[in-house]
């Protein structure tokens, strides 16, 4: 007996873990088979090949676009777990001298508390205290200055604190301002304590217990250091009394204290009683700036970018306007770079070729694809043929990079005397109006006070009209460094610019000229000396042509080689400038994109019937919410329940007159006499158990208020304005 044609369809490629949130929410219409048989002709089983149906012009390229998705969605995660790991060596780099300062005194207070010696077993878990003198009972504690307002910052910090004397031989606990709410108690604070040196062994709020596994094997020979991250959001009785608490055990187990404080270096005299500050020996430690954490993260994330991924201007200057008037954060500015990669990644169909374009390790490409012909920056590029642009693409672009980053960078250390942020650096030089400003004074080296976009005021001091002139104005800067200073930044401009040659030359032959200047110098002091002259204006004069000089190599440098990222050719590939996107992403506006969605779910489930037959007409494949959604479209304010249903209803029930009409006629004049299997017929419960679902789920999703008391047959509607 010959198969049925639905149990001879063929799918290509179907696995169990390509399933698809389609199967589950679309209710597809019955198949129709256009086929139509003849009545004369023998029956014979037809079987359908859907891969066949298929145009084998269109199935490279169909192939071609899933695999550059599945290369994008690869690069993505690649380039998110580089920025990951780089932002945490960084952080890792800076707090390495203070966390191993605060690791060798851990220790030194750890021989202190053991210098009063060792108690034995009996007495170490007795619940009275063994000495009675106030100096044998101080905590030895570290505040840890923070520097920040805002604690988040800092979470991986002490974090990080914690593995770091761990690894160094410490019995380590991190508590949080939560273990010491009022609700736990010092309970809450001694079981999160238990759980953390015990390992989850055991879970009580009795101290003696802690003491009993302390005198164990060898667990008396390392300190047990109690990390508390924010010592302000802690309450203070909770705290005071948990404090009291270790002095009182502090013999039979040696605690260590250290808790972070955000700005306030006399926090815990503020915070916490004078009987319990009377109870702690104090040692202060500072974190890095926010500052300085802030410039090293945009130093190897963005203006050497560790991912090849790159921000246009008017990203950026949108995430720094959110750093600087919001929270100030790092992590707001973390995430808010994360949302441009994945915008980035999403947006641009050729962002598969970033895998390895900046990476030194990477070999890179002869060419671009033959896709990034058609780019707006290519286009643009009359001068050369498409394939002299397309050749050498990635190697010019990592160059011209390069060159542009170590310009920043030598812009930032002379900035740093003046506290110039390199984010504010970095914001003007991705500026793309610096091509159309070289050939103006915008980054010449002459002083401010000659001019134009300089004004003094009443007292003579140089005040800046326009905006947009921190580059020129750190350039002019060097002009004013002291010898000294001039020599250290040589120094750091000859690291920076270590394997980039065309500054690199430059800079060491202002380097010697240096040396020169230097030896003449001192050979002209020391016969001056013998000769009982003064002779301080030859050596002002010196010092102020080799700052010229610098400061003349400098703006050459800016004009040569600072060629913002928008105007070189195929930056579409790697820089995101989609400040809208970016802006919907961050901020967004969720309950308008609901609205959207639920209008065109069928892009969503992937079928074509519900965008094919009638439009945006609600018809009866729809899902059920949007369908309730479509028709909510033709009330006001508020919607009648009973006229809603009856709406719905209608439309519901068209289905099963179709699919009753459908299930009368044979495909086959031989088959008639086979009975077809009956519909499942709808009935009136059913609908109705659907349409309180589909309501239930737009009150969910704050499309809908459900009826009131006043008025029971009426919703309201909540959002409007698409």
């Amino acid at each position: 007996m010959a198969q049925s044609v639905a149990d001879d369809l063929s799918l290509p490629h179907i696995s169990n873990n390509d399933l698809k949130p389609f199967f589950v929410l679309h209710k597809a219409s019955p198949r129709q088979h256009p086929a139509k048989k003849s009545a004369g002709k023998a029956r014979r089983s037809v079987k359908v090949n859907l891969s066949a149906s298929l145009d084998n012009n269109h199935e490279p390229e169909v192939l071609d676009d899933q695999s550059h998705e599945n290369l994008r969605t690869k690069n993505f995660h690649k380039a998110w777990m580089t920025i990951e790991s780089t932002i945490k060596e960084c952080m890792h780099n800076m707090n390495a001298d203070v966390f191993n300062e605060i690791d060798s005194w851990v220790h030194k207070s750890f021989d202190s508390i053991c210098s009063n010696g060792r108690p034995d077993t009996n007495k170490a878990t007795c619940s009275y205290p063994i000495v009675t003198d106030v100096t044998a009972k101080q905590l030895y504690t570290g505040l840890v200055v923070m520097n920040n307002m805002e604690f988040v910052d800092d979470l991986q910090t002490f974090a990080d604190l914690g593995v770091h004397l761990n690894s160094h031989g410490c019995h380590v606990a991190n508590l949080s301002s939560v273990d010491f709410s009022p609700k736990s108690g010092v309970g809450g604070c001694l079981r999160s304590l238990s759980r953390q040196i015990l390992k989850g062994s055991i879970d009580a709020a009795d101290i003696s217990i802690l003491a009993s596994w302390y005198m164990e094997k060898d667990n008396f020979k390392h300190p047990v250091v109690v990390i508390i991250e924010d010592m302000d959001r802690c309450s203070e009785p909770v705290l005071s009394d948990f404090i009291l608490m270790l002095s009182e055990w502090v013999i039979k187990i040696p605690v260590i204290l250290i808790m972070g404080v955000a700005t306030m270096l006399d926090a815990s005299k503020n915070i916490l009683s004078s009987k319990t500050v009377q109870h702690l020996s104090l040692f202060k430690f500072f974190l890095g700036s926010p500052a300085d954490r802030l410039d090293a993260i945009i130093e190897a994330v963005l203006v050497k970018p560790c991912s090849g991924f790159l921000l246009g201007h008017k990203v950026a200057g949108f995430i720094r306007n959110c750093f600087l008037k919001q929270d100030g954060t790092l992590t707001s500015l973390i995430r808010a770079v994360k949302m441009a990669i994945v915008q980035h990644y999403l947006m641009e169909p050729i962002s598969f070729t970033m895998k390895g374009l900046l990476d030194e390790h990477t070999s890179l490409a002869d060419s671009w694809p033959n896709q990034a012909l058609e780019l707006p920056s290519c286009v643009r590029r009359l001068s050369e043929t498409k394939s002299e642009a397309c050749l050498g693409g990635p190697s010019k672009m990592k160059e011209v990079l390069d060159l542009w980053s170590c310009v920043v960078l030598c812009l930032h250390e002379v900035g740093k005397n003046h506290k110039t942020t390199l984010l504010d650096l970095y914001y003007e030089a991705l500026d793309p109006k610096l091509c159309s400003m070289r050939d103006s004074d915008y980054l010449e080296s002459k002083p401010d006070h000659q001019r134009s976009s300089w004004n003094h005021n009443m007292n003579g001091e140089s005040v800046k009209i326009h905006k947009g002139d921190l580059i020129g104005h750190t350039i002019r800067q060097i002009r004013d460094l002291s010898p000294v200073a001039l020599f250290k930044l040589l120094e750091k401009w000859n690291k920076i610019t270590d394997g980039v040659n065309e500054i690199h030359e430059k800079v060491k032959e202002l380097q010697s000229q240096e040396k020169l200047e230097n030896s003449n110098l001192k050979e002209t002091a020391i016969r001056s000396r013998r000769q009982g002259i003064r002779n301080v204006g030859n050596f002002d004069k010196c010092t102020t042509a080799l700052n010229e000089k610098a400061a003349v190599v400098m703006s050459h440098m800016a004009r040569d080689y600072m060629q913002p990222i928008e105007s070189i050719p195929f930056h579409e590939i790697v820089c995101f400038t989609d400040v809208d996107k970016l802006q919907a992403g961050l901020l967004g506006d969720p309950r308008k994109r609901i609205q959207l969605d639920l209008l065109g779910a069928h892009t969503f489930i992937k079928c074509s019937c519900c965008s094919t037959k009638s439009g945006s007409s609600p018809i009866s494949t729809m899902h059920d919410t949007t369908l309730m959604y479509s028709l909510a479209q033709e009330y006001g304010d508020v919607i009648n329940l009973h006229d809603w249903y009856q709406s719905f209803r209608g439309i519901v029930g068209q289905q099963t007159v179709k699919d009753r009409n459908r299930s009368k006629v044979s495909p086959s004049p031989k088959k008639r006499k086979t009975a077809i299997e009956p519909q499942k017929k709808i009935t009136e419960a059913s609908i109705q158990a659907r349409f309180c679902r589909a309501v239930t789920e737009l009150q969910i999703t704050g499309l809908l208020r459900m009826p009131s008391k006043r008025r029971p047959d009426y919703v309201q509607r909540v959002a409007f304005g698409l």
